[in-house]
């Protein structure tokens, strides 16, 4: 090293590693106590320990890396040397209270009055009208317009959102009893039953209590940070999930999705009224597999949409709602078919962000944005008010 090189100040290297952010807790690693010791050579070489939560922490190779980055940018540093370590229980005994904000029981964040997350339930009457695509592709749309997005696979039995999102096979991290949700390349963070269990295979065979338990876990005891969207993956039909929403999440907006036919949009239509009678505010309807555009008809560049579940579902639907509630139900979008949106869910690359100028990405992309700019209203919505007996 010339003597004319700068050695590097402790205070350049703190600097750095504070814009390093865990992946899981998204909050910097100096904050959360991981940087356990930072030694400055005078040839410029730095030597960093960083302390995982647990061992066998599933994304040390994205901390090693960010960490590298960090501190190998600082001027005058000529080589990072990064080790490895574990926290020790009570270490971890810190971090946990910390993150629960030194509460000793976890309360849900979402239903506390000063939450600012938007919350979105997805829901429909019936299974195999896409629910869970429409939900996983709209959590990747609004994560590509900069939101925070936290999903809930809350589908027990039919768990599919982890498949989807090619994380089938991923396990999240614990600390103590705290859950870090899976992150997602796409930005979304996501918990599922399917995460929790020990087995992928395993079957889920639980009744009301447990059910209700589970809901209450994958919202109180995952460590979601600051969202600025959660959007849950409901089971279809109406039953103990649903009603448990109601009761923990009041305040959550609920879509419907549908298909066009007249025996699909019948049940729907319970799904919406389910919402409302928990006082959950029904935002929209989503028309899914609405029509396939004739390929023929495409390649000569004209349109000619094949209406092979029939038409007028998302819209009746909507008018429906709208005049039982008394407030406006929009239709908030028609998804046509399309092979790649089915072929991405299998495959764990979904549409809008393996083919985003597919129409069915550009529809779903377009619902997300719909759902990010509307306002929150008040209608049909529990305001947490107690009549007085005063007069």
């Amino acid at each position: 090293m010339s003597t004319s090189q700068q050695v590097p100040t402790p205070q350049q290297v703190q600097e750095a590693l504070a814009t390093v952010n865990d992946p899981e807790i998204k909050r910097p690693i100096t904050e959360l106590g991981m940087v356990d010791e930072v030694t400055i050579a005078e040839d410029g070489v730095v030597a960093v320990r960083v302390l995982l939560t647990v061992a066998g922490c599933p994304l040390k190779d994205t901390i090693n890396r960010d960490v590298t980055a960090a501190v190998g940018a600082v001027p005058g540093v000529t080589r990072v040397d990064l080790d490895l370590g574990v926290m020790t229980s009570e270490q971890r005994s810190g971090l946990h209270e910390q993150l629960r904000g030194g509460q000793a029981q976890r309360d849900i964040p979402f239903a506390q009055p000063g939450s600012l997350t938007k919350v979105f339930a997805i829901a429909s009457g019936k299974g195999g009208v896409g629910k869970s695509s429409v939900t996983v592709n709209l959590a990747i749309a609004l994560a590509q317009a900069g939101r925070k997005v936290g999903l809930i696979d809350a589908d027990i039995y039919g768990h599919s959102v982890p498949a989807m999102l090619g994380m089938a096979d991923t396990r999240p991290t614990q600390v103590d009893d705290l859950i870090m949700p899976v992150p997602t390349p796409s930005g979304v963070s996501v918990i599922s039953i399917g995460m929790l269990k020990p087995r992928r295979d395993q079957v889920v065979a639980w009744r009301g209590p447990m059910l209700d338990r589970a809901l209450v876990q994958m919202l109180s005891d995952v460590y979601w940070g600051d969202l600025d969207v959660l959007l849950l993956d409901l089971p279809p039909g109406t039953g103990d999930i649903a009603i448990s929403l109601g009761q923990h999440l009041p305040g959550a907006e609920v879509v419907v999705v549908t298909t066009p036919q007249e025996a699909a949009a019948e049940v729907a239509e319970r799904a919406g009224t389910m919402a409302s009678m928990m006082h959950q505010r029904v935002v929209g309807v989503v028309e899914n597999m609405s029509y396939l555009p004739c390929p023929h008809c495409t390649a000569e560049g004209k349109e000619h949409r094949l209406e092979i579940f029939g038409a007028g579902g998302g819209e009746r639907v909507a008018a429906t709602l709208g005049a039982r509630f008394g407030y406006d139900v929009p239709l908030l979008g028609r998804i046509p078919l399309d092979p790649s949106l089915r072929e991405g869910g299998d495959a764990g690359k979904p549409i809008v962000e393996a083919d985003p100028t597919a129409p069915a990405a550009v529809e779903l992309s377009e619902i997300a944005a719909r759902l990010d700019g509307r306002g929150r209203g008040l209608a049909g919505m529990q305001l947490g008010l107690t009549p007085s007996s005063r007069f």
